[in-house]
Parts: structure tokens; sequence; C-alpha cells
């Protein structure tokens, strides 16, 4: 399979095989980035696919999917590289025990300590010495603080690194870059200004339920539009976490599997905790929620 995409439509077909809806907006932000060789700042809430574009991009573009997930207090240990010091430990115990003129010679050890054999990589640095193509995912960037921005930069900007005991890395082939941000705080003008902005918002009522007749294929056409009608009304409520696509296509399989091919009030109620995660929100909903009741059966 070819890696590059020949132009916005082989975007849109590539991605849809890998089972990503994109509208035109992904596509040629997706173009652009390849083509301009610059990173993806995919911004919005949480569940609206910012992961899974990522995930998409690499399996259409046949590349690994190397993947940083960030969390508050990540360091460059974590993130970049570290050293396997329990390795070196037993490597100076050995030296230490050498022959019997009192072991090894120490400048040759402290070579051997900082080579490859010791070296562990994370991330970063797997991404940038990957040797085929890749997707490099900076998963929820705006969860670290701004001096780890700052190490991201030399990385965005010339794909290389500094290693101290090592000299300078340089990535042998630029992976494809996107960062998702879930705005729970503001990222750096610097980081910004290296990538292409994409804003992901909840989908369109017609959006979503493309997005729920593609991923449960078994749901009825009719129950499809209901309940993404029913997310869209949730999501107008001022709840703690409004419901993702990720749950809407949850719920969607929840009443496939109880055998619901409509939603009433007693159902949704019964349902509505695979779609809301918080109990005050349930109960908000609950009470939202004026469902005409099922039919009886004769």
């Amino acid at each position: 399979m070819a890696s590059e995409f020949t132009g916005v439509s082989d975007v849109h077909d590539r991605l849809e095989a890998a089972g990503y809806l994109p509208d035109q907006s992904i596509e040629t932000v997706v173009y652009l980035a390849e083509r301009l060789g610059k990173p993806i700042l995919v911004e919005g809430p949480a569940g609206v696919g910012k992961t899974e574009l990522a995930k998409a991009v690499a399996e259409a573009r046949n590349a690994a999917l190397i993947r940083l997930q960030c969390y508050e207090g990540l360091d460059e240990a974590k993130a970049l590289y570290e050293w396997n010091y329990k390795k070196q430990l037993l490597r100076i115990t050995h030296a230490r025990g050498g022959d019997a003129e009192g072991g090894e010679d120490w400048d040759a050890v402290e070579d051997d300590l900082f080579g490859e054999d010791y070296l562990m990589e994370r991330p970063l640095l797997k991404a940038l010495r990957h040797e085929g193509e890749s997707v490099l995912l900076i998963d929820e960037v705006d969860k670290v603080d701004f001096e780890f921005e700052a190490l991201l930069l030399e990385i965005l900007s010339d794909f290389q690194v500094t290693i101290p005991e090592l000299g300078t890395v340089t990535g042998t082939h630029h992976p494809f870059v996107v960062l998702t941000s879930n705005n729970t705080r503001e990222l750096s003008e610097a980081l910004k200004r290296r990538c292409l902005y994409l804003y992901l918002d909840y989908p369109t009522v017609e959006r979503e339920k493309e997005i729920v007749l593609s991923r449960v294929p078994d749901a009825p056409e009719k129950l499809a539009d209901q309940l993404v009608r029913i997310v869209r009304s949730l999501r107008q409520l001022e709840l703690k976490k409004p419901p993702s696509i990720s749950e809407t296509l949850d719920w969607a399989q929840t009443l496939l599997e109880l055998g619901f091919d409509t939603i009433d009030e007693d159902v949704a109620r019964g349902t509505m905790n695979v779609l809301l995660k918080y109990q005050q929100d349930v109960e908000k909903a609950s009470s939202h929620l004026k469902l005409p009741p099922r039919p009886e059966m004769n």
C-alpha cells in the first residue's frame, strides 16, 4: 500500500476505509500536514474522535503508530529516553570484579555504560529513530506543563533532539505528528505556530448517524436516528460530562444487545448509565427526557 496521500480525495477514501468518516476540513488538514511536513494540533471536547483520527491516519498510511500519553508531571525520562540503571549497575559491579590487577579501565567502562545497549527509548525518541513510516500521537498535550512544551519545540521544529551522552539524534524519517488537546489549558503560541490547527466539535445529527451506522452496522436506521437525536439533546444540557461519540456507539450496541429497536422513556432511563458517567448527569437527563411509550404488541 502507498504511504503518501495523492490528494484530498485520497485522504477521504483511505480514512473511510480505515473506519473513520472525515469531513472536508479533516481531509484538507491531513493532506496539507503531510505535504508541508507539519504537525497537526487537534483540539476539541473529549470523545469527538481526536485520538481515533491519528489511529486512522496510521492505518491509512500503513505506518506504525507511536503514542505518547501525556499526564501531569510527565518528564523527559518518560517521554524521550532514560538509561537502564539496573543494567548499568550490573556492568559496574562486573567491572569491579575483573582481573587480579584491580578490574577494568574505568574510562572504557564509562563509555560502555552510555552506549546503545543501555539506552531505553521512550515514545519521542522511538518516533525519531523509527526506520519506517510512523505516526506520532502526542495525546492530551494540554496536561503537561510549559517546561515540557519546550522539549517538544526542538522535536517539532527540526525533528531532532540532543542527548548529552550521545549527541544530536536526527530523525531518519519524519513522523506524521498529531497532537491532541481537550482545551483544559491554553497552549503556548510557540507550540501552536509549529502546527496546523484543526478543531473537532460534536458532529451534526446527520454525521453522527452516519458514524453509528458505519460502526454499528446491525443498528436499524430508525433506531440510529432516534438515539443520535436524544444524545444531541442531552449535550445541550449543562452536564458534568456530555456523552461522547464513543459513548453514543456504546449505547447503540447496548440497545441492540438488549433487543430494542426503538427507545422509549423506560428504555432510556434503564440504559442511561451507558451514556452518562455521573449520577447527577443521569438524574438531570432523566428529568429532561420526555419520550413516547413503546407501542404495545398485539
